[in-house]
């Protein structure tokens, strides 16, 4: 299992201490969880999560208690595979206030289309089950988390 994981009701970590699958529902995502077999504290995502399907992305966005970065890239894409150490810096900065996801392109095909993604990479802000802000193109962190600061600070 890759270190975090979407189900239909969450994202399943390995807890650190007993390797144990644990679960933090969407509406509790930022809380922090205990792993029921060896009660260790199961902190929020710190890295990014690979969305698997539509339907997955559906729940994530429509539900998540944290704002939604999704990172829609593709696996050919140079300024792609550039920005995404970046995004797992701002994942790892902002853990438990936001989730970082990463949309590939060629596999969920039908979410590039709904989304109208054009150009890769492109990241869309999600709170509330919509998108609130979109931006194209390759940037470092700060730029990133600049992005999603107005983005926030515009939907108060």
């Amino acid at each position: 299992m890759p270190p975090l994981a979407l189900d239909e009701k969450g994202v399943v970590a390995a807890c650190s201490s007993c390797g144990q699958k644990v679960r933090t529902s969407y509406e509790r995502l930022g809380e922090g969880v205990r792993c029921a077999q060896c009660k260790t504290d199961v902190p929020a995502p710190a890295e990014p999560v690979e969305v698997p399907s539509t339907t997955l992305f559906e729940a994530l966005v429509a539900s998540s208690a944290l704002p939604v970065v999704i990172d829609y890239w593709a696996p050919w894409c140079g300024p792609c595979r550039m920005v995404a150490p970046e995004l797992k810096k701002v994942a790892a900065a902002r853990q438990g206030r936001l989730i970082v996801a990463k949309v590939n392109t060629e596999e969920l095909t039908d979410l590039a289309t709904r989304h109208q993604v054009q150009s890769i990479p492109t990241m869309a802000l999600f709170s509330g089950g919509r998108e609130i802000a979109r931006t194209v193109g390759a940037r470092p962190a700060a730029g990133i988390e600049a992005f999603i600061d107005q983005a926030l600070a515009r939907a108060r």
